[in-house]
């Protein structure tokens, strides 16, 4: 909603807006707020209209393999068999709803998942700065904007510090705008000007970035009622590209399509026999299973704080070869605290009156934005975890900060940029103004007078090579006529106040993770802004790169594998992808975010699945150009959470190996419940191939052959789909971009080893119950046309149905051996299932026991039994059922051996 002001928000001066809005700059109480809440509704967009739920099960009945049903269906009708008919119906119509099941059940969960990480909100309430979920905000709110944010409602700027905001979500423009606090005139009265709201320069406007620098707003609409709001229904329509997996598994489609029609074609003398080939081949639970799989691991994935924002993206994890990882946060702790202080040498300089630790950590404290809250538990801090660490330590040393702060108001900053890599401030003091600069050492001392700058570029270097980052202090006074002056002017002829060490220690189970990674063949590459020395020590300690020959400490970064952002600059595109090609551990300092970017690109260049992490603003293109963008959830920036694809809930590069991990058991598991599905597909067309080269009655009938894949083999599938994964998986190289999922071996497999033994099984147990019933051979061929016409008699029928419920009880029994066989492509089932027992997957054993049931209603419960055509089996044939799985798992095990020898 909207709050309303006697005048355009953007005519009014600053100062004039919070009267204009009924708040004031101390925030809103709380009390106010809830009214507010009440009154104007929670900071959220109207819920998009979405393809309607009938209309998205109409999709789950149209697809390629439905509609190959649908025609199988129409030919049992032409042939005669109506009730056939309307079971191949009937199974496209379950199959759809349980895939249309599956998708909304896998959205609901993304959807509830994203809700773990809301979206906070820098505001004042009751007088303090504060972080709330943004969906609170109400018109009236006074909130803090800074580079990174994302802005979460339409305000109205009254103050703005060298402030850009990224509009392309509205404009489509991608280049930053300037944004001010001035209030703008309105127009004379009668004359209609028409600017967009969007180009009020004193606005930031919900959806949009902040590019740069920061500012302080009033929030005057929220909501639907916002600019973006209005506009919001056009992302409705934007349609996504179809993923590695998705475009994998439609291939997987097309083939198995086309041996069914290839089959089909063969044997289209016979309507029948034609639609039990089409329906043999088609396997009805695939598309279910594999979305299955997806979600299942999603939530695993939640569970071990890896936030995915997109299902098929589980997969491309599980490819990934290289990943660029940033140092702070995620290959360190995130706790940063002044270690140590390097003072100048003490000497007369103009300008500076040097008190020590104090003086250098107080003003240090002044240029910085964070802020201390006081808690029940001590204090909570807002804010840059290096910015925080001054204030601790100030607060620490007792040093009267906040009594300094007061002594010393703001009057302008000059934000942190990226590219300048320091932060600049204004200060009044008791002789005038004062700016304050910290920032990167080598970058401020070369603004600094020359005097002591060897001695200080030696105290940096020393105090990097034992990991600590370093920041330089410096300041100078100013002329009043100097205050607005461009940074590039303020910031010259600074005198160095010292450098502070500030120490964040490596995450403890950083150094195992990147062992995993070297050992699962994925290249790790460090990309920091940091320095390279600093950035070579932790490198070091986490295993990154190696440890330093005995007693050597000369501070110099390995050339080899250190790389700094200008060096890279003097690179050439062919001598970067030919380093990147050969070299498996780099370091990448002081990097830009253009250069971030064109690391990525050349690492997929050289044919790389690349994960790259990020939390800033200006890591949005690297992470958007990767093949998987992981965003840092707890430090990250709200830009950087949009444009990746898995958001990290602890910010720690050991979840990122965990991912991987889940990513190669994704693909894993696909490649095992494929052979499981496609080999009962062997077992099935048997019947039909044996009925026209043999000329003897077909051992199952389409009804059951439904049965097996939808019936029984079902759940069993979705069993393996939730395997976790294997203990080998870290321990075998990335699978490549183009590898294919249903390759050959795997198809060979399927078809000829397993599925072929199981056909073998079904088959001869057939033909055994037809001699155990006293029909010979001659006579069963004789019976066959008679069968096949409906001419036989009651005796004939009841003992076709006797060997055909034989057949069928084989094939799901080796359908279970299949499932034993289909966990490991390279373990021995017998081992598998010692090893392994029931607790490791109960929903793989909850499957096969289903199936178990499942078949015995159909052979024992009297109206299944009529409507498939079965009857309880002879004993006699009870030692062929209980070999099956048996065979087909010696016969998988045969042929892993020969693969191992």
């Amino acid at each position: 909603m909207q709050l309303s002001a006697s005048q355009p928000i953007w005519s009014i001066p600053a100062q004039a807006v919070p009267a204009a809005l009924q708040c004031t700059l101390q925030g809103l109480s709380d009390s106010e707020a809830q009214r507010r809440l009440e009154r104007f509704g929670a900071n959220r967009l109207p819920s998009q209209r979405r393809r309607s739920l009938l209309l998205r099960f109409v999709d789950q009945l149209v697809h390629f393999m439905a509609l190959l049903l649908w025609v199988a269906g129409a030919l049992a009708f032409a042939a005669g068999t109506p009730q056939l008919g309307w079971a191949i119906w009937a199974v496209v119509l379950v199959n759809g709803l349980f895939s249309f099941w599956q998708d909304y059940q896998a959205e609901r969960t993304l959807t509830a998942l994203k809700r773990s990480l809301p979206r906070q909100v820098r505001l004042w309430r009751n007088g303090e700065l504060t972080e709330l979920d943004a969906e609170l905000l109400v018109p009236g709110d006074r909130i803090l904007l800074e580079e990174g944010d994302q802005v979460p409602a339409d305000a109205r700027l009254i103050q703005a510090n060298e402030l850009s905001l990224d509009l392309s979500v509205l404009t489509g423009e991608s280049q930053p705008v300037a944004r001010h606090a001035d209030a703008i005139d309105s127009p004379p009265t009668g004359k209609v000007v028409l600017i967009p709201t969007r180009e009020r320069a004193n606005l930031v406007l919900a959806g949009t970035s902040v590019a740069g620098g920061r500012g302080e707003a009033i929030v005057y609409a929220t909501g639907g009622e916002t600019e973006f709001g209005h506009v919001a229904h056009l992302t409705a329509a934007t349609t996504r590209g179809i993923s590695t997996l998705e475009q994998q598994v439609g291939h997987i489609v097309r083939t198995i399509t086309a041996i069914a029609l290839t089959m089909g074609a063969i044997t289209f003398s016979l309507s029948l026999l034609f639609v039990g080939i089409i329906v043999a081949n088609v396997p009805e639970g695939l598309l279910p299973t594999v979305t299955l799989a997806l979600a299942i691991n999603v939530q695993r994935m939640a569970s071990q704080k890896a936030l995915v924002r997109r299902l098929s993206a589980v997969e491309t994890l599980g490819s990934v070869s290289v990943i660029c990882s940033d140092k702070t946060g995620t290959l360190t702790c995130n706790r940063m605290a002044v270690e140590e202080i390097w003072l100048p040498q003490v000497g007369e300089q103009p300008g500076i009156d040097r008190g020590g630790e104090a003086e250098l950590l107080l003003a240090a404290c002044l240029c910085s934005n964070a802020q201390l809250k006081a808690s029940g538990d001590g204090s909570r801090a807002l804010g840059d975890p290096t910015e925080t660490a001054l204030l601790v330590a100030a607060q620490a040393r007792e040093l009267g900060l906040d009594v300094h702060q007061q002594r010393h108001p703001r009057s302008r900053e000059l934000p942190f940029d990226s590219h300048r890599r320091r932060m600049s401030v204004i200060v009044a003091t008791e002789t005038g103004l004062q700016l304050i600069t910290k920032g990167a050492p080598l970058e401020l001392l070369e603004r600094c007078s020359p005097e002591g700058r060897a001695q200080a570029v030696a105290a940096n270097d020393d105090l990097a090579c034992r990991g600590y980052r370093v920041i330089a202090v410096a300041q100078r006074l100013l002329e009043a006529a100097e205050e607005q002056a461009p940074a590039d002017q303020l910031e010259q002829k600074l005198n160095l106040l010292g450098l502070i060490a500030l120490y964040d220690p490596p995450r403890p189970e950083v150094p195992e993770a990147i062992r995993q990674c070297h050992q699962a063949g994925i290249k790790v590459t460090m990309v920091t802004g940091d320095y390279g020395l600093t950035a070579q020590a932790i490198a070091r300690q986490i295993g990154l790169l190696d440890m330093p020959a005995k007693g050597d400490n000369h501070p110099q970064a390995d050339p080899v594998r250190v790389i700094q952002g200008d060096q890279l600059e003097l690179i050439s595109d062919v001598h970067l992808r030919q380093l990147l090609k050969y070299r498996n551990r780099l370091v990448f300092a002081r990097m830009a975010p253009e250069q971030k970017l064109r690391l990525v690109q050349a690492y997929r260049s050289l044919g790389e699945v690349v994960a790259v992490t990020g939390d800033g603003v200006n890591d949005a293109p690297a992470l958007r150009a990767a093949d998987v963008g992981i965003a840092m959830g707890l430090v990250g920036t709200d830009v950087a959470r949009e444009a990746a694809d898995v958001v990290l809930l602890d910010d720690n590069f050991a979840t990122i190996v965990t991912a991987v991990r889940f990513g190669r058991g994704v693909v894993a598991n696909i490649r095992k419940f494929l052979p499981y599905v496609l080999a009962s597909n062997v077992a099935e067309m048997a019947p039909f191939l044996a009925m026209v080269t043999l000329q003897i009655p077909a051992a199952l009938t389409v009804l059951q052959i439904l049965a097996v894949d939808l019936g029984t083999d079902l759940l069993p599938a979705l069993g393996l789909g939730a395997e976790a994964p294997e203990s080998g998986l870290m321990r075998q190289p990335p699978r490549r971009r183009s590898a294919p999922l249903l390759d050959r071996p795997l198809m060979l497999r399927a078809y000829l080893v397993l599925g072929l033994s199981e056909a073998v099984v079904s088959m001869t147990a057939y033909l055994l119950s037809w001699q155990q019933q006293g029909v010979g051979w001659a006579e069963l061929r004789l019976a066959a046309p008679l069968l096949l016409h409906g001419e036989a008699g009651a005796a004939l029928v009841a003992s076709q149905h006797q060997a055909s419920s034989v057949a069928f009880s084989c094939i799901v029994a080796g359908q279970i051996g299949v499932a034993m066989a289909c966990r490991s492509e390279h373990r021995s089932a017998f081992v598998n299932l010692v090893q392994q027992g029931w607790r490791r997957n109960p929903l793989l054993w909850l499957g096969i026991a289903a199936e178990i049931l499942f078949t015995a209603l159909l052979l024992y419960w009297p109206p299944l039994s009529r409507l498939a055509a079965m009857v309880p089996i002879d004993s006699r044939a009870l030692p062929m059922v209980l070999l099956a799985p048996l065979v087909v798992m010696l016969a998988d095990d045969w042929r892993k051996s020969r693969l191992t020898a």
